[in-house]
C-alpha cells in the first residue's frame, strides 16, 4: 500500500509529550503516516516550538501544504532558556492544563478545513504520557493511538505500580530502604519478566511519599491506556516478546513498529527529509572527524537530554575516559551538570586533546551508524538503547531516572549487550568498563550480541505492521 486511496485524505494529528526522547520518535511515525498519504499536524508546545526555531533556524518550521505544525501552550510560566523543563513538572502541567487547548485545536482544524483545503481531522496519535487527548478523540468520535516512547518492559513496570502498592512493598517505609538492600527484593510475580528486582521497575517507585505525584501519574496513564484504539511501540516483537505477550493480554491491541527509523531510513528523499526535531543546534563537524578514525576505535558517550550530574561526577567521568586510553566522542549539554556549567579540568583536555572530540549535540543515529563507533557510554534511554541495537554497538550504562533501570537490566541481563556503571562514578570503575567495552573478551561477546540483534532487527524491519495500525485503526 504506497499511498491511501480515498475521495480524501485522512488527517492525523500528532502529539508528543514535550520532551527531546519523545518528540524523535513521533516525529518519525509522523512522517511514514505522511508517507502513506494522511495529511499531518503536528502539534508542538509553545516553548519547544521557539527551541526548534533557534536550533533550526527561522523557517525550519513552515512545513508542507500536508505536514504542517501547531502549538499549544504546556502549562508552565514562561522562560527563555534553551534547556529542558523538568519532568516531574511538564507531567503535571500537560495532564492539568493542555486538554482545554487540545481540543479548541482539534476544532479549529475541522473549521479551518472547510476553507482551507485542507481534511478535517480523522485521528489521533499521540504520546502513551499525553493520554487526556483520548477525552477529545471520544468527543469527536474517532480513533486514537497511543504511542508509548518507552520500552514496552518499562511500561510493563509501571503497569505493576499498583500491584506493588496493594502488596505493601511501595511507597518505602523510610529513606533507608534506598541504602539498604531493600531495592534488591526480587519480584517475581509479573508475566513476562522474570525474577527482576525492585530497583530494576521504573524509578519513580523510590518515593517514601504515599502521595507521590509520579507514582499518581503512572497510575492514571496506564488506566487511560486501557480506552486506546491500540497501542504502539517502537520496538520489536523477538526483542521483547515475553513481556508483549503478557501486555496483548491486558491492554488494547499493540502493535510493534520498531526501530522506527529504520523505516524512515527507507523513505524516499523528500520535503520531509529537512524537518528534523532536535532542539539543540547539532555539531554536524563530528561526522567529518569520525571519518578520520578507524573502524570501532570510538567511543561514544552522551547521557541524553534530560540526565544531568553533580560536578564531581563529571570529573570523575572525564578521568576515567582518559585514563582508559581510548577515543571518544563526547556529548555535553550546556546544561548537563546540576546548577552550574559543565567545566571539565584543563589537564583533561590536555592530556585527551589528540583523541577526543567534545560536541554539544549531535544527530545521534548518523553518529551511532557511523563505522568508527565501536561501543557506547549511555543512560540507557529508549532511543539510545533501540538505536544501539539498530546499529551493533555494545553498551556502557549509566541510568539515570524514569525507564532508564528497567532498559539498563534488559541491556545487561536479558539481551547480553551492556555493562552497568553501579552506584557513584568513579574513575577507575569507568576506565576498566570503557576499556573492556573497546577491548576486552567481553566487550566481544557483548559486540557479537548486539550484531545478532541488529540482524534480527533488520529481517523484521517492514511495513507491514504499520499498514496493519493504518487500515484496522486510524482508518476505521
Amino acid at each position: 500500500m504506497d499511498s491511501i486511496e480515498m475521495t480524501q485524505k485522512p488527517h492525523a494529528v500528532c502529539i508528543p509529550f514535550p520532551a527531546q526522547g519523545h518528540i524523535n520518535p513521533m516525529l518519525n511515525l509522523a512522517k511514514l503516516l505522511h508517507h502513506r498519504g494522511f495529511h499531518v499536524t503536528f502539534v508542538n508546545t509553545e516553548y519547544n516550538h521557539n527551541r526548534l526555531l533557534r536550533s533550526r533556524g527561522p523557517s525550519s518550521l513552515d512545513g508542507l501544504p500536508s505536514f504542517q505544525f501547531r502549538t499549544i501552550p504546556d502549562g508552565l510560566p514562561p522562560s527563555d532558556t534553551d534547556a529542558p523543563q523538568d519532568s516531574p513538572a511538564l507531567c503535571q502541567s500537560t495532564q492539568k492544563f493542555c486538554l482545554p487547548y487540545f481540543r479548541d485545536l482539534l476544532e479549529r482544524l475541522n473549521e479551518e478545513s472547510a476553507t482551507s483545503g485542507c481534511p478535517p481531522v480523522s485521528c489521533v496519535v499521540s504520546d502513551g504520557v499525553m493520554s487526556f487527548t483520548l477525552d477529545a478523540a471520544e468527543a469527536l468520535g474517532m480513533p486514537e493511538v497511543l504511542f508509548w516512547t518507552a520500552s514496552a518492559c518499562s511500561f510493563m513496570g509501571c503497569v505493576q505500580y499498583q500491584s506493588l502498592i496493594d502488596k505493601g512493598l511501595i511507597p518505602l517505609k523510610d529513606a533507608s530502604y534506598l541504602t539498604n538492600e531493600y531495592l534488591d527484593t526480587i519480584i517475581d510475580w509479573i508475566s513476562g519478566m522474570r525474577n527482576i528486582l525492585l530497583k530494576d521497575l521504573p524509578s519513580f517507585l523510590r518515593t517514601t511519599d504515599p502521595d507521590d505525584l509520579m507514582i499518581a501519574f503512572c497510575l492514571r496513564e496506564v488506566e487511560r491506556a486501557k480506552r486506546a484504539s491500540a497501542i504502539v511501540f517502537n520496538t520489536f516483537d523477538q526483542l521483547e516478546h515475553d513481556v508483549l505477550d503478557a501486555l496483548r493480554a491486558m491492554f488494547p491491541p499493540i502493535y510493534t513498529l520498531g526501530p522506527l527509523h529504520f523505516l524512515t531510513e527507507q523513505l524516499p528523499d523528500n520535503d520531509t527529509t529537512s524537518i528534523g526535531s532536535n532542539l539543540w543546534k547539532e555539531d554536524l563537524g563530528c561526522l567529518e572527524w569520525l571519518n578520520s578514525k578507524p573502524p570501532g576505535s570510538v567511543v561514544y558517550v552522551n547521557f541524553g537530554s534530560i540526565t544531568v550530574m553533580s560536578p564531581v561526577q563529571l570529573v570523575e567521568f572525564a578521568w576515567g575516559l582518559a585514563n582508559s586510553g581510548q577515543t571518544f566522542l563526547w556529548v555535553i549539554r550546556p546544561d548537563l551538570v546540576v546548577g552550574d556549567t559543565a567545566i571539565l579540568p584543563p589537564e583533561f583536555s590536555a592530556t585527551t586533546r589528540e583523541r577526543s572530540l567534545l560536541a554539544s549535540w549531535c544527530p545521534q543515529e548518523r553518529v551511532l551508524s557511523h563505522p568508527a563507533i565501536g561501543g557506547f557510554l549511555t543512560h540507557s534511554g529508549w532511543n539510545s538503547t533501540i538505536e544501539s541495537i539498530a546499529a551493533g554497538v555494545p553498551v556502557v550504562c549509566w541510568p539515570f531516572f524514569a525507564d532508564q533501570q528497567t532498559n539498563c537490566r534488559y541491556s545487561c541481563k536479558e539481551w547480553g549487550i551492556g555493562m552497568k556503571i553501579d552506584g557513584d562514578v568513579e574513575r577507575e570503575e569507568v576506565e576498566r568498563q570503557v576499556r573492556e567495552l573497546m577491548e576486552g573478551e567481553r566487550g566481544k561477546e557483548m559486540k557479537r550480541k548486539t550484531m545478532e540483534w541488529k540482524e534480527m532487527a533488520q529481517a523484521v524491519t517492514s511495513f507491514s505492521n504499520l499498514d496493519e495500525v493504518i487500515d484496522k485503526v486510524l482508518l476505521l
